[in-house]
């Protein structure tokens, strides 16, 4: 299953549990926050100040 902008940060580490290093490694350190689970890629892009089509790019490799 591809991951989307749309997702949920919640859903991609329930689907793809290895999809945390690559968040890790780009700056999300904040997935083990309860507040993250309920917040789109999108949206943590945005608020990490990430380019959201790179970081879908190195999760669908």
């Amino acid at each position: 299953m591809a991951i989307t902008k749309e997702m949920l940060l919640g859903e991609i580490l329930r689907t793809k549990p290895e999809a945390a290093e690559v968040l890790m490694k780009m700056g999300m350190h904040c997935l083990g926050c309860p507040s993250s689970q309920m917040e789109s890629l999108a949206d943590a892009c945005m608020v990490h100040g990430l380019d959201a089509d790179e970081l879908l790019k190195k999760l669908n490799s």
